[in-house]
């Protein structure tokens, strides 16, 4: 490769949606633009999270200079820590992206050995062969950044996640002035979210969602359960000024809303009201009409706030009669079974669900038609190469990109993980491609090359055991005794009496449970499957595969 000339390579997020990661080369040097995860589909069993493989980056660990981020959310920052587990390389952001990551390299044991470089908007770094500036952008998270990156080839933007909102919540609006002043200079080409692609118009701006729940709080008489993205801290911050409004204190529920309100505010980038905030203890004492609920989990994780409380296993709380649950958020695809299951048991208890079917509480933070045009038509670049999406909107993009007249249409480039794509003054060609797949994270947070190749070495060295349950789906009360069967885990006879304890747990998780939790056969194999696993884990240090299997009778 010429020394002027610049390669571009996704190894994640071009086909597809999470997992973002760039690569950009030149003349002996790389940098990284963000290094995401994306959550598991309901075929993957034993899978909690997925990340890029990183092994064609192996080729040139020596010449990555910097990963640097665009925004805090998890499709974008949720890999870094395996990564860094791998690379010693600095990483950059801003101050609450760098914040949310610290969360992460903490949990990972790696705060101490990472360098953390925090930024601000227009803040600029100088590499070797790279200078790299941060620009403000619009998204549903706050303090969120486009990243302009100045090459031998030239300048490329990379947008982040972005819509053009005039009227944010919190901070200010997308920086177009400083766009608009690098399109003036010259732009190579602009790398541009292609989410919302196929929407025709604008991407409402986070205030929309304002009558709405102001109309909720103003109407609702009894308490008010509230589940939105943890991350989505122009939500947050609408729902603690009209808690504030309607003399309601709030309940934090769930572990990464209270850790990223914690953070937000400790940043600056929350505004809470003095004395807004109550324990669940107190909340159970005060009248249903002045308390809001704020849960994580309204993708109904078996084991997440939200999902407890509609199943009666908080240890505090549980929707009851009266209630409404107003669920702020979008069906993240592949969870539409999980959401269905928690709204059925939200109403079961007596509660009312509101979600952005029946009313504007949620809009997107990426940028539909419109706001694509406003931003091309700022950066005027040579280059237009649509990222962050499937393959149907990154075409979209291109189809609509190629009506706006600003880019030639054979200077519109689509391309896929893998793609290496270079870059100079005169052409962009795809010039070869490096072979790019996806990691499996099980609870261990221990990468696995393949799906296969995990289950059979878990197989061969734990076993596997199956405690079948047969519960009736009206009472939630055991039919039988319940029945374990394990293969390559302990011998048949049994010296230690091991079966007979997991059984008896197996009955105390069940007769224990809450009616709701029993009932619901994804809550409650879960709560077995953990059961299960402690108390072998502890007595024998082995992992052995548990899968559950309940029987409808």
């Amino acid at each position: 490769m010429s020394e002027e000339r610049l390669q571009i390579i996704p190894l994640g997020g071009v086909g597809q949606f999470g997992m973002n990661i760039m690569v950009m080369r030149s003349g002996g040097e790389a940098i990284l633009v963000d290094c995401g995860m994306a959550f598991p589909e309901e075929d993957m069993p034993g899978v909690d999270i997925i990340i890029p493989d990183f092994s064609p980056l192996f080729e040139y660990l020596d010449e990555i200079s910097a990963v640097i981020l665009t925004h805090g959310h998890e499709d974008h920052i949720g890999a870094l820590p395996f990564l860094l587990r791998e690379i010693d390389v600095p990483v950059y952001g801003t101050h609450f992206t760098l914040a949310l990551l610290a969360n992460k390299l903490e949990e990972h044991g790696l705060m101490e050995i990472v360098q953390l470089h925090a930024v601000e908007p227009r803040d600029r770094v100088k590499f070797d062969r790279f200078e790299v500036e941060w620009i403000h952008v619009s998204h549903s998270l706050s303090s969120c950044t486009a990243v302009a990156i100045t090459t031998p080839a030239g300048v490329v933007i990379h947008s982040g996640d972005f819509k053009v909102d005039e009227t944010p919540v919190i901070g200010e609006s997308i920086d177009l002035e400083r766009l608009t002043e690098l399109g003036d200079k010259g732009v190579l080409a602009l790398m541009a979210d292609s989410t919302n692609a196929e929407r025709p118009g604008r991407t409402l701006s986070e205030r929309a969602v304002m009558p709405a729940l102001e109309n909720i709080f103003e109407t609702t008489h009894g308490r008010l359960i509230i589940s939105c993205f943890t991350t989505s801290v122009h939500r947050i911050q609408i729902i603690l000024d009209l808690a504030q409004e309607f003399g309601r204190n709030v309940t934090l529920l769930g572990r990464s809303m209270l850790r990223n309100i914690e953070t937000a505010d400790s940043l600056r980038q929350l505004d809470v009201p003095d004395g807004i905030f109550i324990s669940p203890a107190d909340a159970r004492q005060m009248d249903d009409d002045r308390v809001v609920l704020l849960a994580s989990g309204c993708q109904a994780d078996p084991m997440s706030a939200m999902t407890r409380l509609a199943t009666d296993q908080h240890k505090n709380l549980a929707v009851g009669e009266g209630d409404i649950v107003v669920l702020s958020s979008r069906m993240i695809p592949g969870n539409e079974r999980a959401i269905s299951r928690l709204i059925s048991h939200c109403y079961k208890r007596g509660a009312r669900v509101i979600d952005s079917s029946l009313a504007r509480i949620h809009c997107s933070g990426h940028g539909s038609q419109e706001d694509l045009k406003i931003l091309i038509e700022a950066v005027r670049p040579k280059f237009l190469i649509p990222i962050h999406g499937e393959h149907r909107q990154l075409y979209r993009h291109k189809q609509w990109a190629e009506t706006l007249g600003v880019v030639e249409q054979r200077n519109i480039v689509i391309i896929e993980n893998g793609d290496v794509l270079e870059l100079d003054e005169e052409r962009a060609a795809i010039v070869g491609k490096e072979s790019v797949g996806r990691t499996f994270i099980d609870g261990t947070m221990e990468a696995v090359e393949d799906m296969v190749v995990r289950d059979r070495k878990h197989l061969s060295y734990d076993g596997v055991v199956l405690p079948i349950a047969a519960i009736n789906p009206t009472s939630g009360e055991f039919e039988s005794e319940p029945e374990i069967v394990t293969r390559g885990f302990i011998h048949e006879d049994d010296p230690n009496g091991l079966i007979d304890e997991i059984r008896r747990i197996v009955e105390e998780t069940v007769n224990t449970a809450a009616h709701e939790a029993r009932i619901d056969h994804a809550v409650i194999k879960e709560k077995i499957r953990l059961a299960v696993k402690r108390y072998i884990q502890k007595t024998t240090g082995r992992r052995p595969m548990i899968i559950p299997v309940i029987l409808e009778v």
